[in-house]
């Protein structure tokens, strides 16, 4: 009688909870449709394999063959000439800059090896700060070496069939990250990511649990404008957020060690905007829910596009021309440049300003779009 009342009951419960789950149409919306937008982005945006690396020529030869051999590196599809620049210093800016990738140099023998039947070689420049696209760089190289030194003995002419046509050898010439070591690309990445994490997870739920345990009212009825309570919410999480970041740089030199080349002191100032970049999103999405699992559920879903798809995983060379378009607005996908940038590459202002810029107009609007959504009332 006793379980048959229990079963009686169970159905009534049933109702009521979807019934809730009905009303509550942004967690309904987020459980439905999270997993399905999230599936479609990954499954298309994420690749492995890396291809169409910016690539400049420095062709010093100025030779029919030395032309063949960057025509047949780009056909590979593992190299895009965006420019050909006239000496060492720009090959060099156009690398360090990040306008280029990877850089092609061709020395002036190189034609008049071949046609004394000695080894032609040519040299490949990688910035190889990145691993995983540096190695699609090497493989690249030697596949477009040994395909132009194939087609050169197929066109031979028969009296010289006789001996081997003369072999091409391409030269890999890793820079930043000689030993091509992933965990000089990953650690860096990782201060973004936590400073990602514990940002926007921890504002995100700022405002909604000053409503739910009801201390918002008392902030209510005090004279303390939006602008100043709102950055009274994120000045604290500054220090904090300074605090991990010198954390996972000190442990990172002393387990991994990570090279700190360039200014701590230019590092410390870009972070700061990136710091309130992310604090500004954390309280946004408080302005939107009304609970802190709602917070931590929308939280979620805008730190696995920052992860995946800024280039702390996987190079955005290799993610479609859309993927690409959505990862320039994520301010992590900019300050992974500024922290591999000085890290491991030593860059100054001359060559951050641009990504400094970006975050500081992030910062500053989505800081103001918050305050402009925040509203002392207890809706």
């Amino acid at each position: 009688m006793l379980s048959h009342l229990r079963e009686s009951l169970l159905w009534p419960m049933l109702w009521k909870e979807f019934v809730q789950m009905r009303r509550d149409r942004l967690t309904l919306a987020m459980m439905v449709g999270v997993p399905v937008v999230q599936l479609m982005l990954f499954g298309y945006a994420i690749r492995t394999e890396v291809r169409h690396l910016p690539t400049v020529v420095l062709d010093e030869s100025r030779s029919s063959d030395s032309r063949a051999l960057v025509a047949v590196m780009q056909n590979s599809g593992d190299f895009d000439v965006v420019a050909r620049v006239e000496g060492r210093a720009a090959l060099a800016d156009a690398i360090r800059s990040g306008r280029a990738r990877a850089a092609v140099v061709v020395p002036p023998d190189f034609e008049h090896d071949l046609k004394r039947g000695r080894t032609a070689q040519a040299q490949v420049i990688v910035d190889a700060a990145d691993p995983m696209a540096s190695a699609a760089a090497i493989s690249g190289a030697s596949l477009a070496a040994a395909s132009l030194a194939a087609s050169r003995g197929s066109l031979a002419p028969a009296a010289a069939t006789a001996r081997a046509a003369p072999p091409i050898e391409v030269r890999v010439r890793p820079w930043y990250n000689p030993a091509l070591r992933s965990e000089a690309y990953i650690v860096p990445g990782i201060v973004g990511v936590l400073l990602t994490l514990t940002m926007l997870l921890i504002t995100s739920m700022a405002i909604v649990r000053e409503r739910e345990r009801g201390t918002l009212e008392q902030l209510v009825v005090t004279p303390v404008g939006k602008t100043s309570l709102m950055l009274g919410k994120i000045l604290p999480f500054v220090l904090v957020g300074y605090v991990q970041m010198t954390n996972v740089l000190v442990m990172g030199r002393l387990l991994f060690g990570v090279p700190i080349r360039g200014s701590i002191l230019l590092l410390y100032t870009i972070t700061l905007a990136f710091i309130v970049a992310m604090l500004g999103l954390g309280l946004l999405v408080s302005t939107v829910v009304r609970s802190q699992v709602q917070a931590m559920q929308l939280g979620f879903f805008l730190i696995l596009p920052n992860i995946l798809l800024s280039g702390f995983m996987f190079p955005r060379e290799a993610m479609p021309v859309p993927a690409q378009w959505l990862s320039a607005l994520l301010p992590l996908t900019y300050y992974l440049r500024v922290l591999r940038g000085i890290l491991l590459k030593g860059l100054g202002a001359e060559y951050l300003w641009r990504d400094a810029l970006v975050l500081v107009a992030f910062a500053i609007g989505l800081v103001g779009i918050s305050v402009r959504r925040f509203s002392k009332t207890l809706e």
